[in-house]
């Protein structure tokens, strides 16, 4: 008897050993996905229909199904499309040059046109499919060296080769080269504004596919910066446009080129100076007007004004917008006729919904929240908007719906972070959504916010492993706001140990680190580092995003001063509970985490034995005209706030290890943040650590991550274990 309860303890040993998956920090850092929880893969509603598709089967098949029943009505393979590209010929000829055969790589790559026909592009081509002939048709090929492609909903292209706009047009066989700049300063077609001012890209067509508008810069006021190759011999460098604070800045314009037109008309933007951003451009559902949001170089006021999209002529001034701190427009106009459309602002504090008529006249607020709106999706078979928001946990982001009269409903009532995927002027959504406790949830709802069928539901993924969950919480700020937390313990936490510390920080603007989903939102690598016995902690303060003006605003002129107040709060916060070591703390950022990161080091010394800083910002006059000017204004114009923040200014008070980070060829941050910190230390005889990673940009991915991981986690361990 004896024996055999040996034998069995050894085998249960054995199993429990073999059941339990340890998470390494190579599995943390570069296989993450296999600890994510697995919900409705990439939804898409069928158009003109009542069905939607999603990915299964390894992204190797789009299955259809019927909304009302739940019945799958069909299913199309990666494979049987490949079958059906063999010998596809473009105007009488091969379609790609080399002559390989193109093939999919899943059906992820899969767009639908209408219910009858999908379309996807490879190799340059663009392809549609015809579900019912299973015949797939090659439509045009595309000028070599394409980027930035954008597809009208009549499958006609608009892209960029180098820094001109190309257009193709469906069922035509030539390329039509839409802007023909030789000066290397002129850029068309792109993103503009260092994407700020929620810029995404740089091609917009209108709703009848016979028009497309496009930013175009003109950087030739802007320095260049050098950035070194290593990969040749000898290196050479590649030099970009980098506009640095209080320095000369683009000139943006917009550009329409119609069907037809030999060459683009621009619009009438100029107004009264050269120095303003252009953005949030969108077009009238009939073409005849465009609207666009011109923000003035300081950053306080913009005005949106109507366009005559055929000749470019500037019309009325059709709304304004001024804020003492900044007025910084993220979203295009939502055009709910001809003749109004709705316009997001934060004019009352809180982003919300307003409605306008095309004369300029404010028609109704339709939304009066005191939390943040942050995006319409579109209108349901009612004409109701609906948009996305955090509702009141600004952790969470759900899916509201607004009568244009302004009656407002809550359509996602679940604690989490939603993501909906609405049928256009439908009866319904497809509403996937993760908390701290939800894995993963994807449910069928109508657009009066009922759950008809629960789609997916994702086992937890960490069951059987060693990764527990964060904690999610809270604490009262300085100045008495709510301050939002997340802590990670170890898998094997015991409240009657001591732990060290590692504070993890951004801090920055339109950005928000604790979030109610799955894992609150943190990288795997927190799971694994706090197994090793750290309690991992980050804190949102003042300036983080989707809290309003109030929260948000208090940054301004002063980056990092009241950010490091909400930061010691929380650093007060760990000391005050009985796990917690507090003389074994660090901290560790990236970008602006990493101005924090060594702001922390610096100007409040003793605090973290040691600090890690990637690609930290040191001395805003270094830093983008767009950004740097919206938070603390030009340096001539706030010398203050620019020499108190300047990082150089405070080398000589480090206490403990601080090792600095950067990439290369980082062409966010520029290296000279860096480079000129670590001078300024060597100026003082004060030691630090510094690690490039060569030929990186601003953020270092791919396999070389875990090598950084490893640097940044393995310095912390040795200098909080000295």
């Amino acid at each position: 008897m004896k024996k055999f309860a040996l034998l069995f303890l050894a085998v249960f040993t054995a199993f429990s050993g073999y059941a339990q998956t340890t998470l390494t920090l190579e599995d943390a850092v570069l296989n993450g996905r296999k600890f994510y929880p697995q919900g409705l893969i990439m939804p898409q509603w069928v158009p003109g229909t009542d069905g939607y598709s999603h990915v299964t089967d390894g992204y190797q098949s789009l299955v259809v199904v019927d909304a009302k029943s739940g019945v799958e009505t069909g299913r199309i393979t990666a494979g049987e499309i490949n079958e059906t590209l063999e010998g596809v010929e473009v105007f009488g000829r091969r379609p790609n040059s080399d002559r390989t055969e193109v093939s999919i790589r899943g059906t992820w790559m899969l767009n639908w046109l209408d219910k009858n026909t999908l379309y996807f592009t490879e190799k340059g081509t663009l392809y549609t499919y015809d579900i019912a002939n299973k015949t797939t048709s090659a439509q045009y090929t595309m000028a070599a060296g394409n980027s930035n492609l954008h597809l009208s909903s009549q499958l006609n292209a608009a892209y960029t080769v180098g820094t001109n706009v190309f257009v193709n047009w469906l069922g035509e066989e030539s390329t039509v080269q839409v802007t023909k700049h030789e000066d290397p300063n002129v850029v068309a077609g792109q993103a503009i504004a260092r994407s700020e001012f929620g810029i995404t890209e740089g091609l917009f067509w209108n709703n009848a596919g016979d028009a497309v508008a496009f930013y175009e810069k003109n950087e030739s006021a802007v320095a260049k910066y050098p950035l070194l190759d290593i990969s040749t011999t000898p290196g050479s460098l590649n030099e970009i446009k980098y506009p640095m604070a209080g320095q000369g800045s683009e000139y943006a314009r917009v550009g329409v080129y119609h069907k037809g037109k030999k060459s683009p008309i621009y619009l009438d933007t100029d107004g009264v100076e050269h120095d303003q951003y252009l953005t949030n451009l969108s077009w009238s559902p009939d073409g005849k007007t465009i609207l666009l949001a011109i923000v003035n170089r300081a950053q306080d006021h913009y005005d949106v004004v109507a366009f005559n999209a055929k000749n470019g002529k500037r019309g009325a001034t059709l709304l304004s917008v001024s804020n003492d701190k900044w007025a910084e427009p993220e979203h295009p106009a939502y055009w709910v006729n001809n003749k109004e459309f709705i316009w997001l602002t934060e004019r009352d504090g809180y982003m919300n919904l307003y409605l306008y008529t095309t004369k300029g006249r404010l028609v109704q607020q339709l939304t009066s929240n005191d939390f943040e709106a942050t995006g319409i999706l579109g209108r349901d078979k009612s004409g109701h908007i609906l948009f996305t928001a955090t509702g009141e946990d600004p952790r969470e982001s759900h899916l509201f719906s607004v009568s244009l009269k302004g009656k407002q409903h809550q359509l996602t009532t679940e604690s989490g972070m939603h993501s909906p995927t609405v049928q256009k002027d439908g009866s319904y959504f497809i509403d996937s959504y993760s908390s701290i406790d939800i894995p993963s949830k994807t449910e069928l709802k109508n657009t009066s916010g009922k759950v008809l069928r629960e789609l997916a539901s994702a086992n937890n993924p960490f069951e059987g492993t060693n990764i527990r969950k964060p904690n999610l919480s809270s604490i009262t700020g300085p100045d008495g706001s709510t301050l939002y937390t997340r802590t990670y313990l170890p898998f094997d936490f015991d409240p009657n140990k001591k732990y060290p510390v590692l504070v993890y920080v951004y801090g920055g603007p339109h950005a928000q680190m604790v979030t109610n989903r799955w894992n609150g939102g943190g990288p795997f690598w927190m799971n694994e580092f706090a197994n090793r016995g750290y309690i991992v902690f980050t804190l949102d303060n003042r300036g983080s995003a989707h809290r309003g003006t109030d929260f948000e605003q208090q940054i301004h002129r002063q980056l990092g001063t009241v950010e490091m107040e909400d930061q010691l709060a929380g650093v007060a916060h760990l000391k005050s509970l009985p796990y917690i070591d507090g003389d074994r703390m660090a901290v560790h950022g990236w970008s602006y985490g990493g101005f924090m990161t060594t702001s922390l080091m610096l100007r409040k010394p003793g605090t973290f034995k040691a600090g890690v800083a990637g690609g930290p910002v040191t001395d805003w006059k270094y830093y983008e005209v767009m950004y740097g000017e919206r938070y603390m204004d030009r340096p001539e114009e706030n010398e203050d706030g620019y020499t108190a923040n300047r990082l150089h200014n405070h080398v000589e008070d480090l206490e403990g290890d601080l090792l600095l980070i950067h990439g290369t060829v980082d062409d966010v941050v520029v290296m000279q943040h860096n480079l000129s910190l670590v001078k300024a230390f060597i100026d003082a005889g004060v030691q630090m650590d510094f690690f490039p990673y060569p030929m990186h940009p601003h953020n270092v991915r791919g396999k070389d991550r875990l090598h950084l991981m490893t640097k940044v986690l393995d310095y912390v361990e040795d200098s909080l274990e000295e």
